[in-house]
């Protein structure tokens, strides 16, 4: 059934396989998105940045630029666009690939129609701004500028990639709350991601040797069995 909240948003599709993306294309346009599909990584390319979409649906292998090459690109230039790749690969260090590559998540084929649709609206969800949401979060000497995605430790600018800062984002807005392992998956990579595996140890390693690298004090702490959470030191 058609969504009117989501005629608002626009998608576009860059997918070679021209039953899948017909498929996608129609099922996206049954809820009510405006859809541009396109059939190689240049042309996605081309369009995101002229249409400005509101997300991004992206098959890692295409002619011309695979996925993970426009993902690459996109974020080399500072375009912020949610994208969820598509792909046949299912290992954990081929999603992680794509994640680093600045994907927001991953989707393994073939896959549910319903599943597809669910990972959309969590982007459009978490990427849509919220008049109560603070764009400049502090802790500390420690400051986040949600808008021009910059974080100081004091005069000290620490340069994140994407996954750090927002890893950091969600910890910060949610300051002395332990966040369980499993929700931070599913805010960062999606809710399929495989939650014994050690990603997010490891980008909580790398995001704490950068804001402790000028021997600040610590201020992610690891909550045992459980999660992680920000507090003052």
């Amino acid at each position: 059934m058609k969504s009117a909240n989501n005629q608002q948003f626009s998608v576009v599709i860059a997918e070679d396989d021209p039953s899948v993306r017909k498929a996608v294309e129609r099922v996206l346009e049954l809820e009510g998105y405006s859809v541009t599909a396109v059939n190689d990584g240049q042309a996605a390319l081309d369009t995101i940045l002229a249409k400005a979409p509101h997300a991004a649906v992206l098959d890692v292998s295409m002619p011309f630029l695979d996925g993970l090459s426009v993902c690459k690109e996109l974020r080399h230039r500072g375009n912020r666009t949610p994208i969820l790749l598509l792909t046949a690969r299912h290992e954990v260090g081929d999603r992680v690939a794509g994640l680093d590559a600045g994907a927001d998540d991953y989707l393994v084929k073939p896959f549910a129609v319903d599943e597809l649709l669910a990972r959309v609206r969590a982007l459009l969800r978490r990427h849509t701004p919220s008049s109560s949401t603070a764009t400049v979060l502090q802790l500390e000497d420690l400051t986040l500028d949600a808008n021009r995605r910059e974080v100081h430790r004091g005069s000290r600018q620490i340069d994140l990639t994407k996954t750090e800062f927002d890893l950091l984002h969600i910890l910060l807005e949610q300051t002395g709350i332990v966040l369980s392992r499993e929700y931070l998956y599913e805010h960062i990579w999606g809710f399929n991601f495989e939650t014994n595996s050690k990603s997010l140890d490891v980008y909580i390693g790398y995001l704490r040797r950068k804001l402790e690298e000028g021997g600040e004090s610590r201020l992610l702490h690891t909550a045992r069995g459980v999660g992680y959470v920000v507090k003052p030191s």
